[in-house]
């Protein structure tokens, strides 16, 4: 029997906590600039690496990262570890039940966004020149894996990008979080699919491409329906009992990652693939609640995902293997292919005109999901160190080149006031339900009492059912619920204050204290989102929301507000938006 020896247990704990130190400091510095954090985690091991540190310090390099076999498994599983449980994540952000039920719009923008640049990407590589392939016999192959790469997006680099915007709560938001969910369920199933006939012992015979083929779905199926009834009734339960949160959530998340990941491993399919789909089924339990998804990511990122971004660096010479024009191709084939898929699929799904931009956009980055595939192709042996390392720098880049050219897209729709439709009639000072759907009710009822508008159950109906769709509180005590109408003419904006607070289900667990309604035409897609992003801006600055929490009669409390907004017109103005 092999033990490990103290040496070895002395060489891991270094490994780990320069690995993790250094990721998670770089990440965060990353993440002041609005940046991805990936992009400084890779940086580290890449310094750690054979690039920098390899390079200028090989004997301490060597001490570090010896090439004994134990050693670098020990590592080795960590960083697995870290890979599967990034996919666990992944999954659990995922809202597949509303992905489905508007399955209309976001199935044609995730087919276009994936059969477009997939169709790009395929042909375009069966032309590289044969060096860049590990067995040129393998053509097809590689341009089927590399085409598979150039389409699946980043939801999570979409989504923070999203969230630093304030669109992550609008109908649009919501609509590319629906596409983007169902573009990286099919190119998921596609990669599964690929690595499944990378094994030697396998032939590509057309029976067995259809029999595996719909092996995949239909376990795929079974999960995201039985699968996920059974995660709710068991966290369900969870709760029920008491038992303590959320240690046994994530016990039970994990447990569920484990055997989804060994079942689909023993059918042929990449344990990874399992993981994500553990993370769907057990994120459509609606007994989780916000505060505990936001626990179980917090330590995902604060643990895992640094260890295996930082362990990509230690996979190749960044330096030696770098080839700028393989890097240009790819960054600027995935970029194009998939904006392109994702602006074909809006047009064609009737989008608004002002929309079809920043949803194209916010399809466009490869980064976490692009890096992922990529060390799997190199681990599996379909690509070279070359291949990986372009693969790397193209979703990087991707990501950096999102978040600037999304927000100067957005910025430069046209600018609306929110005073223009907002009233001191439509403020309630205190309210008087202290539960959510009662909340709503009220604010319905004082925007029905102004006249030219819909019945309140009738706003009321439209206003729950988006609310049930997909949650709408924000962090510090904010909630900012909406809905679409076909028989407004303009937008309106009604406010109420609970001083108690109401239970929103908000993503930091605090009591909703703020409540802004926003009801919009049914065709003005834009003024949603432009009212719902300056809201959530104004209430992030802790001056307003503590003016508007001590304002005292109705009066005051109007006031505040409308102070609070005029400063922050002037402000955007002054900063030349």
């Amino acid at each position: 029997m092999h033990y490990f020896t103290e040496q070895n247990i002395f060489i891991f704990l270094v490994q780990v906590f320069l690995l993790l130190g250094l990721a998670r400091a770089a990440g965060e510095l990353f993440r002041r600039f609005r940046q991805p954090a990936l992009t400084g985690e890779i940086l580290v091991g890449v310094i750690l690496g054979p690039t920098i540190f390899g390079r200028f310090l090989p004997n301490l390099y060597q001490n570090i990262f010896p090439q004994d076999i134990t050693q670098k498994n020990m590592l080795e599983t960590v960083i697995w570890l870290g890979l599967l449980f990034f996919l666990l994540e992944t999954g659990l952000k995922m809202d597949f039940s509303s992905a489905w039920r508007h399955r209309g719009k976001a199935l044609t923008i995730a087919l276009t966004g994936i059969i477009v640049p997939m169709a790009l990407g395929f042909f375009a590589c069966l032309l590289l020149p044969e060096h860049y392939l590990v067995n040129p016999r393998e053509r097809l192959v590689f341009a089927f894996f590399m085409a598979t790469v150039m389409t699946i997006s980043a939801m999570p680099t979409a989504a923070r990008a999203l969230n630093d915007l304030d669109l992550a709560k609008t109908d649009l938001g919501f609509l590319i979080m629906s596409a983007l969910s169902v573009n990286e369920i099919i190119g998921w199933v596609v990669f599964a699919f690929i690595l499944h006939f990378l094994n030697p012992a396998e032939s590509i015979q057309a029976q067995k491409i259809f029999l595996i083929f719909s092996g995949i779905v239909a376990v795929i199926i079974f999960c995201l329906t039985f699968g996920r009834r059974f995660s709710d009734f068991v966290i369900s339960k969870i709760k029920e009992y008491g038992l303590p949160e959320p240690a046994s959530s994530l016990t039970f998340i994990s447990l569920l990652g484990f055997l989804c990941g060994a079942i689909f491993q023993k059918i042929g399919v990449s344990a990874l693939l399992g993981f994500f789909i553990a993370g769907i089924m057990a994120g459509e339990a609606r007994a989780l609640s916000e505060r505990t998804r936001q626990v179980i990511s917090q330590m995902v990122y604060a643990i895992f995902i640094p260890l295996f971004f930082a362990g990509i660096g230690l996979k190749a010479d960044f330096v030696k293997h770098f080839d700028v024009g393989l890097v240009i191709f790819i960054a600027g084939l995935g970029i194009f292919g998939k904006f392109f898929g994702a602006w074909l699929g809006a047009l064609f799904s009737g989008l608004a005109k002002e929309n079809i931009m920043p949803l194209a956009i916010a399809h466009t980055p490869g980064g976490s999901m692009e890096i992922v595939i990529g060390i799997l192709a190199l681990q599996y042996g379909l690509i070279n160190e070359v291949v990986f390392v372009a693969i790397v720098s193209g979703g990087i880049i991707s990501s950096l080149i999102l978040g600037p050219w999304l927000k100067y897209v957005v910025n430069k729709r046209k600018e609306i006031s929110i005073l223009e439709f907002f009233s001191k009639r439509v403020v309630i000072a205190d309210l008087k339900s202290g539960e959510r759907n009662g909340a709503i009710h009220e604010l319905c009822t004082v925007i029905a009492e102004q006249g030219n508008t819909p019945h309140p159950d009738t706003l009321y109906s439209a206003v729950l059912r988006r609310e049930n769709t997909m949650g709408t509180a924000i962090e510090e005590g904010v909630a900012i619920p909406h809905a679409r109408l076909g028989s407004l003419v303009k937008p309106i904006v009604a406010f109420s204050r609970s001083n108690r607070g109401i239970e929103w289900n908000s993503p930091d667990g605090k009591p909703t204290h703020f409540i802004f309604l926003i009801l919009t035409p049914k065709e003005d897609d834009w003024s949603q989102v432009e009212i719902l992003r300056i809201i959530a801006k104004a209430m992030s600055d802790k001056n307003v929301s503590q003016a508007i929490a001590k304002a005292g009669d109705h009066n005051d409390l109007w006031q505040a507000l409308e102070h609070a907004f005029t400063q922050h017109r002037i402000a955007r103005k002054g900063k030349g938006k």
